[in-house]
């Protein structure tokens, strides 16, 4: 869990409106895409984010508008599907939508908080897409205010949008690749296997070895071994050639 003690008396995100449905499906339909379409929307993206609980690496938020006479079978909340999975349903998204992402490094969370970096990944994001999106369904409470007007909040709609559970899956599966990059370049705490998480491997690692340059500074344990760097590579890596400062997308 990240240390919440930086953050900033007034978050940069609007009120959300949530938008809620009187019964959550059995799996995500386009039910709330449906909504929005009657009020005029035409392009209509999904967005969500992973990896904001990780002890290293980035934020990912990734946006997705999909067309829904040819969205792939199967998509769904990214933490009910095997890695398998996500991988072919990732390649089938990049094939049939229109996708961006956008990362956000160790230190820029570091700089802003946890909840400050993933709403700058997500309005990111949604600006990387190559059309602008009419309308913007977000997975959780938070809105950034740079996509008001545009954008609704939803508690749990990953498992409710079919474009917000396609949105957690391209950021996942872009955040895992992230890592297990990471891991070649930061050899030791075993990112390849954690993705940044606080597990026992990884932890005693950190305490052998000290953080690395994409460990969370401002994050517990860590925070509690200010001044330390790890004696395994030097902290002076680039963090760009791991695509950890400048968004991507597609």
């Amino acid at each position: 869990m990240g240390d919440f003690r930086r953050m900033s008396p007034s978050p940069d995100t609007d009120s959300p409106f949530l938008l809620n449905l009187d019964m959550e499906p059995s799996a995500p339909d386009f039910s709330l895409e449906r909504r929005l379409a009657k009020n005029g929307a035409d392009q209509i993206a999904g967005i969500d984010e992973a990896g904001r609980g990780p002890l290293a690496g980035p934020v990912v938020a990734a946006a997705v508008i999909l067309d829904q006479d040819n969205a792939p079978n199967g998509l769904n909340d990214s933490k009910k599907l095997s890695a398998i999975a996500r991988d072919k349903l990732f390649d089938e998204i990049v094939r049939s939508s229109l996708i961006a992402w956008s990362a956000v490094s160790a230190a820029h969370i570091d700089r802003v908080n946890i909840l400050q970096a993933t709403l700058v990944s997500m309005t990111r994001a949604a600006k990387l897409l190559p059309v602008t999106a009419d309308a913007i369904l977000i997975d959780g409470r938070d809105v950034p205010t740079g996509l008001r007007g545009r954008a609704k909040a939803v508690i749990g709609g990953d498992r409710i949008s079919q474009s917000i559970a396609a949105a957690s899956i391209v950021a996942k599966v872009v955040r895992d690749r992230i890592m297990i990059r990471a891991d070649e370049e930061f050899p030791g705490y075993g990112f390849a296997g954690n993705k940044g998480y606080g597990t026992k491997v990884h932890l005693d690692a950190i305490r052998e070895y000290g953080p690395c340059h994409i460990h969370r500074r401002s994050f517990a344990p860590i925070s509690s071994l200010k001044g330390q760097d790890s004696n395994k590579k030097s902290a002076v890596r680039n963090e760009q050639r791991l695509n950890l400062v400048n968004p991507g997308g597609r």
